[in-house]
């Protein structure tokens, strides 16, 4: 009985880890970062902005069946509990609850860029770049969990400036400003995957449009979206 009393625990345990996870990372059409996606369990989705803060959330139905290219998600009516008045001012009217995932928030008496950013979503912890780092991605994340997140420096080419540069030892680069306007800036590597593009000499219909690539690559336990 003590045995099988330990086992439903530790698997309880083991779901209430695991439904935290990263979704996806995803790339918009000129290479800027537009959202990471975590997976809070019970097909929820939730979706995080570069600076810290949530974007939407809803229920993925084609999660584990196909791909949602559309990148659509549907409303949750399952339990979303909010701060209260009571609560510290830079996270008041907040979500605290989403299903069974708990998310904190950083505080009014926490560094001022970042008071009210998400600081964990159930077991991962996030942080972020401090006022005094590059202008071209202050205020950024800059850790997910365990997993590093850069950004390329002002310092870097107009069309790079700003840009994810990795998430962990996944590395992401972009076309420079030099090269054809049809692509210049958008991504041209995930990991061990290129990307070409049509250029501006091309048909109208397809300038700019992927020419060899994936829009869905899987590096190192993360999904990238290029949208």
């Amino acid at each position: 009985m003590k045995r099988m009393l330990l086992l439903l625990v530790g698997a309880t345990f083991s779901l209430l880890v695991k439904a935290q996870t990263i979704s996806k990372v995803v790339v918009g059409n000129t290479g800027a970062f537009e959202k990471v996606t975590f997976d809070v369990g019970e097909y929820v989705m939730l979706n995080l902005s570069k600076e810290g803060s949530i974007i939407s959330w809803g229920i993925d139905h084609y999660l584990g069946q196909m791909e949602n290219y559309q990148d659509k998600l549907d409303p949750y009516n399952g339990r979303v509990e909010y701060y209260g008045p009571n609560d510290n001012e830079a996270f008041r009217g907040k979500i605290k609850y989403m299903g069974r995932t708990y998310i904190t928030y950083y505080a009014s008496y926490d560094y001022e860029i970042l008071r009210g950013k998400v600081k964990s979503i159930g077991n991962i912890t996030l942080d972020y770049n401090q006022s005094f780092e590059d202008e071209a991605f202050r205020g950024n994340l800059k850790n997910i969990g365990q997993s590093a997140v850069t950004w390329y420096p002002s310092s870097e080419n107009a069309a790079l400036a700003g840009k994810l540069k990795s998430i962990g030892n996944t590395t992401l680069t972009y076309y420079p400003s030099f090269e054809d306007k049809a692509f210049r800036g958008k991504i041209k590597s995930i990991d061990r995957t290129s990307f070409t593009y049509y250029s501006s000499l091309e048909r109208i219909e397809y300038r700019g449009a992927m020419k060899t690539g994936s829009t869905i690559i899987f590096a190192n336990g993360i999904k990238y979206y290029v949208k």
